[in-house]
């Protein structure tokens, strides 16, 4: 333990007892979210000392990077283990980046719901669908209060467990504002997909799109993300189908260091998911002046604003219009690039932090 003594009141705690070195949604947001938390001189759960923060180690084994048991294996630590923690710390609040929490103890908290993916898109034999279905319904209801990454997410909330509208707080996110900029880079042939291969990401309407440009033999479809041996080789196989191999790339996962290269190079990010919580992806894009195309559903009107091209994800004709529009036109790119770059100056993660801050000190 690092700066803890057990004579001292923690008034905040702060779960990050999953956060993993391959930077996802979560673990980007919570990694860049808990720096501007300091000013509630919050004691942090972690598996690694962070410098400069008070610290509570917890078991390394409790993240995704152990999957479905290392899962398991934090669910139990959090409902047996965590409120022990909270007693003998005498915390006054517990925040926890991600929908998970104590039932039925006495930890006051508050938690981040990214989406409810799961329940839109249930997977048979999925694990999440119980846990969003049975688990997560109830860390919300005994919640102090709840903050949702945009107002389609706190939608939902209200939609799928009945949660009033005044027990949550939208709070949209941000990106790394140092990492992703416009570089002024040579725009290269290839069109964008970042993200994983879930069928709601809606990759298969994308490489049909790609297959319907009149000219997609002079372009590349490059589609970075790890593969998912329930999905990629369907994709594949679509791919070599339509006589695209050579034209769409599969990249594995991109180390962190290297997207937004890879981003500003892009012809345009094309991201037509069907659902999302916030799309990361999208504000990344924007602040690197790469035109985006993406979905008029869900949360990616609130973080695109007027700086996209909006299209409804369901339809094949559209996306593709969208991509041909962007290929073809240096004006349009223009128009978007200024767009972007002025949009994605909204969000940055201080404000994020700040507006947390608020709804924290409301329930400490």
């Amino acid at each position: 333990m690092i700066g803890i003594h057990d004579s001292l009141d923690n008034q905040l705690l702060i779960n990050l007892s999953f956060l993993t070195s391959k930077p996802t949604g979560i673990t980007t947001y919570s990694a860049n979210l808990f720096p501007h938390l300091q000013p509630l001189n919050p004691t942090l759960l972690v598996s690694q000392v962070k410098p400069n923060y008070t610290c509570y180690p917890v078991p390394a084994n409790l993240t995704p990077a152990q999957g479905t048991a290392g899962h398991f294996r934090r669910l139990i630590w959090t409902q047996w283990h965590l409120p022990q923690i909270y007693q003998k710390l005498r915390s006054h609040l517990l925040f926890s980046p991600i929908p998970e929490a104590p039932l039925f103890s006495n930890c006051r908290y508050v938690v981040m719901v990214h989406d409810l993916i799961p329940l839109r898109f249930p997977k048979p034999f999925s694990p999440l669908t119980p846990y969003f279905r049975y688990y997560i319904p109830q860390v919300v209801a005994q919640a102090e209060h709840i903050i949702c990454n945009s107002a389609a997410t706190a939608q939902d909330m209200i939609d799928f467990f009945n949660i009033p509208s005044e027990k949550i707080t939208p709070i949209l996110l941000a990106y790394d504002a140092d990492r992703f900029r416009f570089l002024n880079l040579p725009t290269s042939n290839y069109f964008l997909y970042i993200g994983r291969h879930d069928p709601y990401k809606n990759l298969q309407r994308l490489v049909n799109a790609f297959a319907a440009l009149p000219s997609c033999h002079d372009y590349e479809l490059w589609l970075a993300g790890p593969p998912d041996r329930r999905y990629t080789s369907s994709l594949m196989a679509q791919v070599e189908q339509l006589g695209l191999t050579n034209q769409v790339k599969f990249l594995d996962y991109v180390p962190y260091a290297q997207l937004p290269t890879i981003i500003n190079q892009a012809i345009a990010l094309v991201f037509p998911s069907l659902w999302e919580g916030f799309g990361l992806p999208v504000a990344e894009a924007m602040a690197c002046g790469t035109p985006v195309i993406t979905s008029n559903l869900s949360s990616l009107p609130e973080v695109a604003g007027d700086a996209a091209i909006l299209v409804n994800p369901y339809n094949v004709g559209e996306i593709a219009e969208a991509m041909q529009t962007i290929a073809e036109s240096s004006e349009w790119r223009s128009c978007l690039r200024q767009a972007g770059i002025a949009r994605a100056s909204h969000f940055s993660w201080a404000k994020t932090g700040k507006a947390t801050v608020e709804v924290l000190q409301q329930y400490i």
